[in-house]
Parts: C-alpha cells; structure tokens; sequence
C-alpha cells in the first residue's frame, strides 16, 4: 500500500516507493546551510588522499581509493583564513595563512599538532620541497621563507632575497635546486643554495589590449626542463626559460583571472582554473606524427562551476578543482582510466559525508548544526487526509524553537539531541557543551551544564542512549566516554581507553535500543563493539579495505549494520560474534552493479520497529528500505524497480519484487529516518537554494549582446 502525504514548510508526502508499506513524509526544507567555499587543495600521490581547505578554516582529507570519501576533517576557525595547503615528506600536512601561522595537522589524533608564526605577515603561499624535508612559504612582506621538516616539528633554517611585494605562489624545480616565485607584476627565480633571485621575469599588464593597474601572478609551475608556467589575473597562461629569464610562449584563455595551476606528475599534462569558473586542460603533444619535437596545446575546457574555481589538482587519472560555488568536481581523465567503473564518472561532491542533523522522534524535534550555531525545529503536523502522492496542508506549521549560539571562534564538530528531547550537546576543538532542556508550553528553558571535566574537554563524536539516561562521547584521543545523565548534572561512569598502541580518534558511534552495546569506528581500523553493562570490550568486527561510512544496531537480534564507501553493507551479530547468514549470502552473490556504482556514501542506517527483516538507509540521492524476507536482485533484475501494476495479484507482485526498495524522490538528502511505525521525516537541500546564497558569478559577455 502506499502512503500519504505533504506540506510547505515542513511538507508531509508520498510513500516513497511501491513495497515499502505507508508512510507519511515529513518534507522538511528549512535548514539553511551553506558550505563554505573551496579555497586550497593539495593532491598526495603516495597515499592517493585529496586535502581540501576551505574559506572557514575547515579543512578535509578524502581518500580516492576508497570511493572518494571524506575519512578526516579538522573544523574549521575564525581566524583561520588558509591560503595555502601542502604535504610533505609522504603523510605530513601543512596550512598556512592571513594570520601568519603555520600548521601542522596529527591525522590519527584529527587535531592540529602545533602553529608556528612564521613572522613575515599573512602568508600567501607554501611549497614542499620535492624530497620532502623542506617546506618554503611566501609572506606578505615579500620574503621566502624556508623551514627544514624536523620528525616532531618544523625549524626555520632562513630568508631568501626580499622581494618588493608579496610572494603569492611559489613552486619547485623537481631537482629541488631553484624556486620560482609569483608576485604583483613579477616572477622570481632563486637558488636555493645562496637564496638569491637570479632572475625576475616582468609579466606584461596589458589585458585585452589595455594596460591594466597591476598583473597578479596567482600560479606557478617549475618544469624538469627549466620552463616555468605562469597563470595571472590577465587572464593568461604563460611559458618562461628559467634560465635566460625569456617569455617562450603565451595563452591568453580568459576574460578574468587564471587562478590556479597543477601539474601531472609526468610533466606531459596540467590544469588551470579561472574566474569565470571554467577549467582549461593543457597537454603536451608532437607536432607532428613522426616528430620527437613537443608543444603544449590548449585542449579541453569543461565548465562544472558557476563561480571561480579557485584550486586545481592533478591526479594520474583525474582533474580535480574546487572554488567559490562549493563544489569539489572529479574530472576523470578517459585515457588514463583502466577500468571503466565509477572512476570514469563526473562526480561532484557538495556536502559532507558526516551527518548535521539529529532528531528527538518522541518529540518530533530536529536538530541542525551550522558553523557557529544550532538550530531546533518543531515539526509541523496536518490534520487533513488525502491519497497518495497527495501535499497535504499544515494545520500547524513547523517552529523554530532554539537558536543556540556558540561561543569563541572554533567551529562546531559535532552535536546531538536526546530522543526525548531534554538534552542537547555539541562540541568544538577545546570546548564540550551539555544543556538540559525545559519545555514550558511554547517556551524553552535552557539550562548549562556546568563544571564539565578536564576529559571532556573535546568530541568528535556524541550519541544518547535510546532511553536518554546515557551519553557517549569519543575524544580524539581514540578514548569513549561514558556518562549517565541525572536531572540538571551527570556522572562519570567509564572510559573504554583505546587499544594497545593506538590514538585512532573514533569517528562513528552506535548504540543498540536496549542500551546494552556501543559500537565504534575510526577512520582506517575495524569497529570495536563494547557491553556496556559489563564495561568492557566485547569483540571487533574483522578489519575491511574500505572506511566505515555509516553503523547502526539492529533492536532485539542486535545485529551491527556496518556500511562502507565501497557501497557494501554487513549484517554483524554481536552475540554471534561473527556475520549473519543473510549477510554471508549476499556477499556471496554480490550487490547489483548499479548499487556499487552510486557516488555518495551512506550516512543513516535505521530501523523499523515492527519490522525486524527491514534495514532503511540512504546516501545523498536515494533512500533505501532493504527487506531481507525477499530475494536479492541480481544484474539482471532493474534495480531501481518500477512500480508494479496495482492490479496484479499478491503474488505476481511477490514474484517481481526483491530485497532492494528505492527511492530517489528526495534529493539531496542530507538525513532521513523514521519518527514512528508509519512516518518519515525526510531533510533535503536543494542545490539551487545553495546557489541563490552566493555571492554573483563573473558575468560573461556573449556573442551579439
């Protein structure tokens, strides 16, 4: 049977596909979130990791291997304005910035291991050197400065020559012997040795035929062969010889800034990025068929942002690029990809693959995490009645009931509702917050808890107990914590430390109905399972190749749904100890090629309270209700199933049914889950509400107007 549904502000509509039983939809568009733009990224060919900046300090850490998932991230901070991103000496990242510090991140721990000021102003740029144990930075005052790579930190080693305006790029000769340095109207060429500029290249102003005010050198790139690459605000790609100091070639490919550059490894490709959004592809080509003789040619522009793409990376079988409309786009590279799987599609990713949201269901409360604050809405509710697929109007309209602001400039990490609705606790990088609150009629009383312990200084991640007596806390120090709540305090129950020779910080927690087991996973490692009854580690689910994206614990078989990035899903028993046999069966037979091939990873893992074989899932575009009483689809099957006719009987219905029940209604999706037996409440983002809220893209002048 199908469902009812819909509203405005908070709609209520259609079951969302046939065979997933009724359902009203709780259509909820009013969490307003934004990401913030893109504004470094730093590609790491030995561990195939992506690091992404962004304009609020955030930064992430996506493992390609791994389905492009987002493993790590580091909140963001006010004051924390990153310019530039780098790795160095194969698993060390850097950031630096307009505050004029440089930071290294400790990526087990997902904390920033230390700043150092680098006293020359805001820094503009930052290049490792090619071996790794040396790190160049370019400040506002015109200096470069380089710091020898230390095992524990980095230590300033010198300045080289002082320039008359500030370094904004920079880039190395792969034999790590000269350096070339993008300023205002000029590029500079130093040894490395005696740190002194033996050249200085002028870049020509002139921009269309006029002279502009100044030419801004916003890339570099240094060849094996001497050649420096150059990308400005003339909207031009330029070619230099290094050693006699000479323009050799140069490519006008824009009517705004050229703002980024990236290189291959092999030297025989690169890309650049504008302003208008579009990204040029240069490759290295013969002149001739039968010719050794070699030139750059202009061969590919794609258009995937509307606004100014203002980083580029290089992978060996991608371009990568990411700017102001906050999109981070793969493009893959067709001739370098081997196996045409999801390698060979565009993706674009958008939001991050953590959850901001979380839900009181008794009280029909949602909880949405911004930046810098928080945000709890009261459901709407209709009294109305209608068919499926029907809007039906409010009767009561959804209420904004909390705004909760944070204070100091971190942004927030993490953040959580109980499921009754009493009690809220977020966390930033130094602070833990926990407030009870008091519901009078309309109003909220909110009340801090104070005096929280040393220990619960940070989380990376909060869970309540189904009963909301407990509360979970993992700190980035890989160790869980325990605490039960009583009226306006808490008590300290436990910490499960983490395992012998381990600080994995753990950055997914699940806790089963009954209150009895927690299950935790960390970025690379297996998920450790807890009694927490007994207080004590009860067993870990055998170690995966791929990160865990999402977990959940199933009520009454306390059976651990475990997701990961590769798209494939386990079914643990914790009593067991060991996996189901629905789970060995399908993975014996293997998911549909269609299910492995979606982009986006589960982020919610659900179940439904009458029906103990119904797994409910979802990713960003499709929400999932898997029924393990049914047969598992196989390539031949449609996967994406169409709605049977209504008038064929039970079992021809049966018969042409699976286990696999989709539906792509909702989208983006950013959570989905049930409020009781018979309701859904589904949080979408529209892309286009996204974009409406940015600043105006370049206006291009067209042919003819």
């Amino acid at each position: 049977m199908w469902g009812r549904g819909g509203e405005r502000r908070a709609p209520r509509v259609a079951s969302p596909s046939a065979g997933m039983g009724e359902f009203k939809v709780h259509r909820v568009r009013f969490f307003n979130y934004v990401p913030s733009g893109i504004r470094c990224v730093a590609y790491n060919n030995q561990s195939n990791r992506l690091a992404v900046s962004r304009t609020d300090g955030t930064v992430e850490i996506y493992n390609l291997s791994a389905n492009y998932f987002q493993e790590k991230f580091f909140p963001g901070h006010e004051s924390r304005a990153t310019e530039a991103l780098c790795w160095a000496n194969g698993q060390r990242l850097f950031s630096a910035g307009l505050n004029g510090e440089i930071i290294e991140y400790d990526l087990q721990a997902l904390n920033i291991k230390y700043a150092m000021d680098a006293f020359g102003g805001p820094i503009w740029s930052m290049a490792a050197s090619p071996s790794g144990s040396q790190l160049l930075v370019g400040c506002e005052d015109g200096s470069v400065k380089l710091f020898q790579i230390t095992p524990d930190k980095i230590q300033f080693e010198r300045n080289f020559d002082r320039q008359k305006s500030r370094i904004l790029s920079l880039s190395w000769h792969p034999a790590g012997t000269h350096i070339a340095a993008g300023s205002i109207d000029y590029i500079s060429v130093f040894d490395v040795k005696s740190g002194s500029a033996i050249h200085k290249m002028l870049v020509d102003r002139q921009y269309m035929g006029v002279s502009k005010r100044k030419c801004i050198v916003w890339g570099v790139a240094f060849l094996s062969d001497g050649t420096v690459i150059s990308a400005d605000s003339a909207g031009k790609v330029q070619f230099w010889d290094s050693a006699t100091g000479t323009l050799v070639k140069n490519h006008l490919i824009a009517d705004a800034d050229v703002q980024s550059i990236a290189v291959s490894d092999q030297e025989d490709s690169f890309v650049v990025g504008t302003a208008e959004g579009t990204v040029f592809h240069f490759q290295l080509v013969s002149v001739t068929s039968n010719s050794s003789e070699k030139q750059w040619v202009r061969t590919k522009p794609f258009q995937h942002h509307t606004h100014d793409v203002r980083a580029v990376a290089h992978s060996p079988i991608a371009l990568i690029s990411g700017g102001t409309d906050t999109h981070l786009v793969i493009r893959p590279l067709m001739e370098k990809v081997e196996v045409k799987n999801y390698d060979a599609a565009l993706r674009k990713i958008t939001f991050p693959h953590r959850r901001l949201v979380s839900c009181a269901k008794k009280k029909q409360l949602l909880l949405f995490q911004f930046a810098h604050h928080l945000e709890l809405w009261r459901l709407g509710s209709t009294v109305a009645t209608g068919k499926n697929g029907d809007t039906l109007p409010l009767s009561k309209n959804a209420d904004h009931l909390l705004h909760l602001k944070t204070k100091g400039p971190e942004n927030i990490i993490c953040s959580c509702i109980s499921p009754c609705g009493s009690w809220i606790a977020y966390s930033t990088a130094s602070r833990f917050f926990l407030y009870r609150l008091n519901y009078e009629h309309d109003n909220i009383n909110l009340q801090r808890v104070s005096k929280m312990p040393a220990f619960l200084r940070s989380a990376l991640q909060i869970l309540f107990s189904e009963d909301s007596a407990k509360l979970f806390v993992a700190s980035n120090q890989g160790s869980l914590h325990v605490i039960r709540l009583l009226e306006g305090s808490f008590k300290h129950l436990h910490t499960f430390q983490p395992q012998s020779g381990t600080v994995e910080s753990m950055c997914l927690l699940a806790v089963s109905p009954d209150g009895n087991w927690l299950a935790a996973s960390g970025t690379s490692a297996g998920v450790h399972v807890y009694n927490v009854k007994q207080l004590k580690l009860h067993c870990t689910v055998p170690a995966y190749n791929f990160p865990v994206t999402a977990l959940a614990i199933a009520p009454n078989t306390n059976n651990l749904v475990i997701a990961h990035s590769d798209q494939q899903v386990f079914e643990y028993s914790i009593p067991d100890k060991q996996y189901t046999q629905w789970s060995r069966t399908i993975q014996k037979q293997g998911f549909h090629h269609l299910w492995l091939q979606r982009d986006t990873p589960i982020t919610h893992i659900s179940f439904h309270p009458k029906r103990p074989m119904h797994i409910l899932l979802h990713d960003a575009y499709m929400f999932c209700i898997i029924d393990k009483s049914l047969p598992l689809p196989n390539d031949k099957t449609l996967l994406y199933n169409p709605l049977p006719p209504t008038n064929e009987s039970d079992i021809i219905r049966r018969r042409t049914a699976h286990a696999f029940k989709i539906s792509k209604k909702y989208k983006p999706l950013l959570f989905m889950d049930l409020l009781d037996e018979r309701t859904l409440v589904a949080v979408e983002r529209p892309l286009d509400d996204i974009i409406a809220q940015l600043p105006p893209p370049i206006k291009k002048k067209k042919f003819g107007t």
